[in-house]
């Protein structure tokens, strides 16, 4: 018998923590929910969920210190971050404390069950794989690498991260990855007034 999918969600907004638990048993998921990191920590030990949704802005204890803890005790359950800040040094810091992902608020239902549905996948053949470097895994890099394998255009960060189904702060993450190991290459555009449009695509070897 399979077992059933178990989601643990951390938010100090009960109403979304409602709404959330409600629309994941409408998918057959087993939901719990903690109000604060320290009650989620006890949850996680006692449901051993399949994934894990954090919020950012929390009192007592805030998300990246959360996915630390819990990234502590699982190196590799997926933790998704809730927040409304799209700031990439924000994003950065989660990754470093060991986030998988970001879903942004307010929270959209299609959006979140497709991103739990991806993780979920990537999960099952990612038990053996070991991150490339910290906050890069295998699995995440490789789904990036082959869709951008699929096109033969440069693509802004928004244009892939719709392709693929993951935020474009991770998406971000593992193009600056890709740049170092001088896999991909990027092209400013400077079609309009403002800031130039940072676009990427693979290197033609």
């Amino acid at each position: 018998m399979t077992r059933e999918t178990v989601i643990l969600t951390i938010d100090d907004d009960r109403q979304i923590r409602f709404a959330l638990d409600a629309l994941f048993r409408l998918q057959g998921w087993s939901s719990f929910s903690a109000g604060g990191v320290e009650e989620g920590i006890e949850l996680f030990r006692e449901k051993k969920p399949d994934i894990i949704l954090i919020d950012y802005h929390m009192p007592h204890i805030n998300g990246v210190e959360g996915v630390r803890m819990l990234r502590a005790l699982s190196p590799k359950i997926p933790i998704i971050v809730f927040t409304i800040d799209e700031s990439q040094d924000v994003a950065d810091a989660f990754l470093d404390a060991g986030a998988s992902d970001f879903a942004l608020k307010p929270i959209k239902a299609p959006d979140i069950v497709s991103r739990i549905r991806l993780h979920l996948r990537l999960l099952e053949s990612e038990q053996l794989l070991t991150p490339l470097e910290k906050g890069i895994s295998q699995n995440t890099y490789d789904l990036l690498l082959n869709y951008m394998k699929s096109r033969e255009d440069y693509q802004t960060v928004n244009e892939i991260a719709d392709g693929i189904g993951i935020a474009h702060q991770t998406v971000y993450r593992y193009l600056q990855y890709m740049l170092r190991e001088d896999i991909a290459q990027q092209l400013n555009s400077y079609g309009k007034v403002g800031r130039p449009k940072q676009l990427y695509r693979l290197k033609k070897t």
